[in-house]
């Protein structure tokens, strides 16, 4: 190795004369770093110091030596040894380095990678031997953001490489402006979308949000922010910024802030410093109860692994760079010593010699005073002393990702050396020395991961989740309890052991971080007004909706032939509602048919029986017996009512209901005419009248009455006929199966036949009611009428106005009632004499009544 000091000349512009310096001046920025010749360098930034001072106006010195920034760097260093040991990868080339420290200043890193730059003013091509400093095919870092942004912008104008392996902003993936930069940790929209992922597994959708105040904080405020919109994976309660530097007030507003948040879940993207601050007030204000998030900036962070902190940090769920494995590398580190770099004591191996056995070299560098330590030997070894922070290569993260930033421009070089003209991938299939599109590569580590880099310059990302455990004995241990990678499917996946999750809480159980409770299946979320969409009330579902899932945004109609169930989070079938034969209303009205048919064959068989005896011959007994028919047909027909409609019983029940009534209302018809007949026969010269209207003609009468009705049911049938319907209008939560009669106008017709008929048989009845009693019907046959007329009468605007099985239920009791009083006012007076007054059934006794009233 060879140290040197490098020198960045810049102009200032002249003082004012107000200005002991009014002449030009240069500022000398101390650029610590390490050179190693090689056929190629590559170069390198690192933090191997955390803070500057400007003692002088013209110096800026390091100070606060950070022994894990130098082992970064001291990672690159192997790296490239390492594939100078190859002979598989870059054979006959040799890799040399030129690593600066940027001693987390921004001037500095700028500067640094500008002096990379620099050296290739010099033009030197691999196939020739020229003198001058080799080119710098590429830049490993910078570990900022906000650096990385500054130099890229100015880097990216020469076409050179920039591998970051610390840089998250989300911003560097703008291939418009930054088209040089790669990197192989993922960029901030990953670990947002992986942060996201965390919330909706454990349901968190009420948090907050603290962002450091730079690049990379705000810009992960912003799309933390819309990513969280768009996933609907919840709402911040609240998005406060981290001021860099002592800002006490500004702290103790953001903590205030917290605790009187209902959030329990606070996500943390900032630095250490921040963080440090940030618990002081929160320990100085007893805020507990809080489920800590953090990025990767500090999860692996040691200064806050304090006895103070850990009450409150503890259980913290952090996003962590993926751990890899470098075999090799504490053997190269354990060989480090200053010896091997010619005494030059100035710079970055003196201060990590200085810092780990707590010793100074003489004289004291750059002006530096040491008081009270021990003079360095360099003989020192560090097997000796307990150098585990910088010797633990068991977690090693940042350095990995340094360590596939190497390999990365290794193998773009491999490839563009290897690169045939006449095949290679630019315009003309020609090669093109030091270009970009040979950093198009893919390749797997030794530990198994695969790099390469997406059309932004991302690698694929993968991170480690990691969980903070306090243990009794005063320890911290950061423990792995899952990861998150992209998926095939440009998703995330999320795995968790959540059995190795401590939690730091009562019941060592996840919190509850909503603004509102969840809304349960049966509800529906509805927003409150001028809050965040997580905050909402739980609105029952309305009848005939359902919601059968948790936070239903609105709820489901269910479909026609089903209702929601009380609970309102299933559609259950919908009752169904008819005339049943198996409820009271269809029992009873099947009795009373039942009940009907079975008197009606009682007195017929009783009218069969007494069949001789004059009360049954007297006024043709044959209509007497196909009156007793139809009444039983009428009865009968109720039943095609009763029961769950179908086709076949929608078709029928009119047309045998209608038919069966003109059978029997004709019959009385003939009757009522045939009584006036034999009335007119029995006076002196009428004897013609019975001539014209005999047996025969009587039978034609009511044959072509009823034929007429039957032509009715059939026009209405085969024109539109009745059909079963599910009827929905009369009750939201019932299905009510009717018949639709399909034609109002055939249904008209059969009972305006019907009635028509009916009423004509009551006026000859009404003509004859006044005719001797031995040949005369003709008041039974009124009354019956007057009973008939009145109930149909009686029965349209009931049939009307009564939804449903009702209707039927009105039609059914309509037909028996008809039929009843048609039974018992033709037929009760008849059956008393047969049964109960024989001796006047006979035709003596019948002859001589009609002498007497005569």
């Amino acid at each position: 190795f060879r140290f040197e000091n490098y020198y960045c000349c810049k102009n200032i512009t002249p003082f004012s004369n107000k200005n002991k310096y009014s002449e030009e001046h240069i500022t000398k920025f101390h650029l610590n770093g390490m050179y190693k010749t090689g056929d190629v360098v590559l170069g390198g930034l690192f933090e191997v110091h955390y803070s500057s001072v400007l003692p002088e106006l013209t110096n800026i010195l390091c100070i606060s030596f950070d022994p894990l920034g130098f082992r970064h760097a001291m990672t690159m260093a192997f790296a490239i040894d390492e594939i100078n040991n190859n002979s598989s990868l870059l054979p006959n080339v040799t890799l040399g380095y030129s690593l600066y420290d940027n001693c987390a200043t921004l001037g500095i890193g700028f500067s640094a990678a500008l002096s990379l730059a620099n050296s290739q003013e010099e033009q030197s091509l691999l196939q020739q031997n020229c003198l001058g400093t080799p080119p710098v095919l590429g830049i490993v870092g910078d570990p900022f953001s906000t650096f990385s942004i500054a130099t890229s912008n100015v880097l990216g104008l020469f076409k050179l490489p920039i591998v970051s392996y610390f840089a998250t902003c989300s911003c560097l993936s703008d291939r418009q402006r930054f088209p040089s930069f790669f990197r192989t940790i993922p960029s901030d929209a990953f670990q947002v979308r992986a942060m996201i992922q965390i919330l909706k597994h454990f349901g968190w959708t009420w948090v907050g949000l603290l962002v450091s105040d730079d690049d990379y904080g705000l810009h992960v405020s912003r799309s933390f922010q819309s990513d969280l919109t768009q996933s609907g994976g919840g709402c911040l309660a609240y998005s406060e910024i981290l001021p860099w530097g002592n800002d006490p007030n500004e702290y103790k507003r953001i903590v205030d802030v917290m605790s009187k948040s209902t959030a329990r879940v606070v996500i943390v993207f900032a630095h250490q410093a921040h963080m440090i601050q940030l618990m002081e007030e929160v320990v100085r204000k007893n805020v507990t109860d809080l489920q800590w998030i953090a990025s990767e900036a500090w999860t692996l962070v040691d200064g806050l692994h304090t006895l103070a902190f850990m009450p409150y940090l503890s259980g913290t769920l952090g996003i962590a760079i993926r751990r890899g494995k470098i075999p090799g590398l504490r053997d190269f580190l354990l060989k480090m010593n200053p010896k091997q770099h010619n005494n030059d004591y100035k710079y970055s191996m003196v201060r990590f010699w200085e810092y780990i056995f707590d010793c100074r070299f003489a004289p004291p560098p750059l002006g530096w005073v040491e008081n009270g330590r021990a003079l360095c030997t360099g003989d020192e070894n560090l097997e000796n002393i307990d150098t585990v922070e910088f010797l633990d290569v068991s977690e090693l993260r940042p350095e990995y990702n340094i360590y596939k930033a190497v390999y990365a421009l290794a193998y773009a070089l491999d490839d563009m050396l290897e690169c045939v003209p006449g095949r290679g991938p630019f315009s003309g299939q020609s090669c093109i020395l030091l270009n970009l599109v040979y950093l198009k590569v893919n390749f797997t580590t030794s530990f198994g991961d695969q790099v390469s880099f997406d059309e932004n310059g991302d690698a694929l990302p993968i991170y480690d989740i990691m969980n903070w455990w306090w243990l009794p004995d005063g320890r911290t241990k950061v423990q792995n309890v899952g990861l998150v990678k992209k998926s095939a499917s440009k998703g995330e996946d999320l795995i968790l052991d959540e059995d190795k999750i401590f939690w730091n809480f009562e019941f060592k159980e996840p919190p509850k971080s909503t603004c509102s409770e969840s809304c349960p299946p049966g509800t529906r979320i509805a927003r409150k007004r001028g809050q965040p969409v997580c905050c909402f009330d739980c609105i029952p579902c309305s009848e005939g909706k359902i919601s059968n899932e948790t936070d239903s945004s609105e709820c489901t109609n269910c479909p026609e032939d089903y209702w929601s169930n009380p609970q309102r989070d299933l559609c259950v079938p919908k009752e169904t509602e008819f005339l049943s034969y198996h409820e009271p209303l269809g029992i009873c009205l099947t009795s009373a048919s039942l009940l009907g048919t079975f008197i009606c064959a009682v007195v017929l068989g009783i009218f069969i029986y007494y069949r001789s005896t004059p009360v049954v011959r007297a006024n043709n007994s044959e209509l007497s017996f196909l009156i007793l028919v139809s009444l039983k047909l009428c009865f009968l027909c109720s039943l095609l009512f009763i029961g769950r409609p179908r086709l076949w019983t929608c078709q029928l029940r009119h047309a045998a209901f209608g038919i069966s009534f003109v059978l029997c209302v004709s019959c009385i018809l003939v009757k009522t005419i045939v009584v006036l007949a034999v009335f007119k026969a029995s006076k002196p010269g009428g004897g013609a009248s019975l001539k014209w209207f005999g047996g025969v003609q009587q039978r034609g009468t009511v044959v072509a009455l009823t034929s007429i009705q039957a032509a009715i049911c059939s026009s209405w049938i085969l024109s539109a006929s009745p059909a079963p319907h599910k009827n929905t209008q009369y009750h939201n939560d019932k299905i009510v199966y009717e018949c639709v009669v399909g034609s109002t106008i055939g249904f008209a017709a059969l009972l305006g036949y019907i009635g028509l008929l009916a009423i004509l048989s009551f006026l000859l009845a009404f003509l004859a009611r006044n005719l001797p009693d031995t040949f005369n019907e003709a008041k039974l046959i009124t009354f019956s009428m007057l009973i008939f007329c009145a109930v149909w009468v009686a029965f349209v605007p009931a049939y009307v106005n009564s939804p449903g099985k009702y209707a039927d239920a009105v039609e059914v009791f309509a037909i028996l009632a008809s039929s009843f009083g048609l039974l018992i006012a033709l037929f009760g007076p008849k059956c008393y004499i047969i049964l109960l007054r024989p001796e006047r059934n006979t035709k003596k006794a019948v002859m001589n009544r009609g002498i007497t009233k005569t």
